[in-house]
């Protein structure tokens, strides 16, 4: 067991290794500029959180006393235009800040690439740099290099899952042939961990990579075959240089471009292991690339929801899940409808009314609307909306309600319905009540993950018809709340048409 400090645990590596460290028992501390960030996270209570910039050395010097070791998982790339001179700066005060404070070991996770490569990349040659620099210091620094890590918020992995899913024919540049060797999120987090648990950590450069080498259009046909898109067509030609392939990509993703532009610079250099250590520790076998797709998807697709909006609520995460903390265009093409409405009804009696929506007393507004939506997917062989619901006042987990399907009941809380009509992709309906003052506040959230285009033309082509439904389903579900009736208020105002709950 050790004292550990964490820098980037805001960060999508940073904000999955805190819980792992605290499950293998180890005490851990937390730099972070903004620690309000880390307010939300289901392991803050157990964690020491402390304001300050890794590049201020006397404030990481206060942040590692009493430490064993620290991770270095902070990175500029994607913020300052100097991002390599800004890292510079961090691994400076941090390796000075090491010093003085008597640290035991510093973990810091670079990238994979060729330090004799002439051709390498800015990003690539900062993340060497950094590694250089920290071990010019007296504390042992364990190197790890990473290629692609394949997990739902991972950029690389992102950048490559929005292209596929966006574009079903691809002009690419040449480095589309290039060779990398990705891994699971899973496997770094494991030799992460290792690290400081083992006591047998390796002192200079570890590569880390899966069990194969592939090339990135290798990696593409192998992403769209698991997530069950058609075939990509991909096409490479010699004139699309790195600028301008970053410049395409910020204009089809929603990756930024300055996040971007140094991430497909990346791409020509061929990242592949060249000097295989011995495992690091008890770290696991690394999953084949296919498992590692299939890990980060069923995550991403099943689990989403939840962790991005209810992460109390989610059963055995993993290191794989999404968390709030990651960026906005991470866990995949995640679109929603947010509506809030402020009510003076109790939370009691907006659950209640949320329990009973659905069946026979319909869905409040549009009636004409979701019988014609309903009467579609019957056609399209899909269940349609006349499947109705087992019980009218109450709902469970697993029930099924009309062409949805509950995943979630929490009472007073939450209630989320899982779509099963025919769609391309994947849509939730959920409702969370969250208490104020005498009342309560109904958020509600019609979510989409969509599959390839098809899926984000079927999303913004009802765009017109959300503005008309989810608005006035939210205020009229409130007033039936506050009327204390389980089905829809007719249109004069708050008179009920069902019959009124009992006490």
């Amino acid at each position: 067991m050790a004292n550990v400090l964490v820098t980037g645990a805001t960060g999508y590596i940073g904000g999955r290794l805190v819980p792992e460290l605290l499950g293998a028992g180890h005490r851990v501390r937390a730099l972070a500029r903004t620690p309000a960030k880390l307010d939300d996270e289901p392991w803050r209570a157990g964690v020491e959180v402390v304001r300050g910039d890794v590049a201020d050395t006397r404030g990481v010097e206060e942040a590692m006393a009493g430490c064993d070791a620290a991770y270095f998982l902070v990175h500029s790339m994607g913020g300052p235009a100097d991002f390599a001179a800004a890292d510079r700066r961090a691994a400076c005060a941090f390796r000075d800040a090491a010093a003085a404070t008597g640290l035991r070991r510093i973990v810091y996770l670079g990238g994979l690439g060729r330090d004799d490569d002439p051709q390498l990349s800015a990003h690539l040659r900062s993340r060497h740099e950094v590694g250089r620099l920290l071990a010019e210091g007296p504390v042992p620094v364990t190197e790890l290099r990473a290629a692609v890590i394949i997990g739902s918020g991972s950029a690389s992995f992102e950048m490559l899952r929005y292209l596929v899913e966006v574009l079903p024919v691809m002009v690419t540049p040449r480095w589309v042939d290039n060779r990398c060797q990705p891994i699971a999120v899973r496997d770094v987090l494991a030799v992460l961990l290792a690290a400081v648990s083992d006591g047998s950590a390796l002192d200079g450069v570890v590569e880390l990579g899966g069990p194969e080498v592939v090339s990135y259009q290798q990696m593409m046909r192998t992403y769209a075959e698991v997530a069950g898109l058609r075939r990509r067509v991909i096409i490479p030609v010699p004139v699309l240089t790195p600028r301008l392939s970053s410049h395409w990509i910020g204009l089809v993703t929603p990756l930024p471009t300055g996040l971007a532009q140094p991430l497909v610079e990346s791409l020509i250099n061929e990242v592949v292991v060249r000097d295989r250590p011995a495992p690091v520790g008890t770290a696991p076998a690394p999953l084949p690339i296919r498992e590692a797709i299939e890990l980060a998807l069923q995550r991403a697709t099943e689990h989403h929801v939840v962790t991005r909006w209810s992460d109390a609520t989610l059963p055995g995460r993993t290191p794989a899940d999404p968390l709030p903390t990651d960026p906005d265009w991470a866990g995949g093409s995640f679109l929603a409808d947010t509506r809030e409405v402020r009510t003076a009804a109790r939370p009691a009696a907006l659950f209640a009314t949320l329990q009973g929506v659905g069946g026979d007393r319909g869905w409040y507004v549009t009636p004409l609307l979701w019988s014609v939506r309903g009467w579609a997917d019957k056609l399209m062989g899909g269940v349609g909306l006349r499947r109705g619901r087992r019980n009218p006042d109450v709902m469970a987990v697993g029930d099924a309600v009309d062409f949805w399907r509950v995943e979630a009941v929490e009472p007073d809380r939450v209630v989320r319905l899982r779509a099963e009509m025919r769609l391309p992709g994947e849509a939730w309906l959920e409702w969370e009540i969250r208490p104020d003052g005498a009342g309560a506040t109904l958020v509600q959230r019609a979510l989409f993950y969509p599959r390839g285009l098809a899926g984000r033309a079927y999303w913004y082509c009802l765009v017109p018809f959300h503005a008309l439904i989810f608005e006035q389903l939210a205020r009229r579900l409130a007033a039936a709340a506050e009327a204390g009736v389980t089905g829809p208020p007719d249109r004069l105002g708050l008179r009920a048409r069902w019959r009124r709950r009992t006490p």
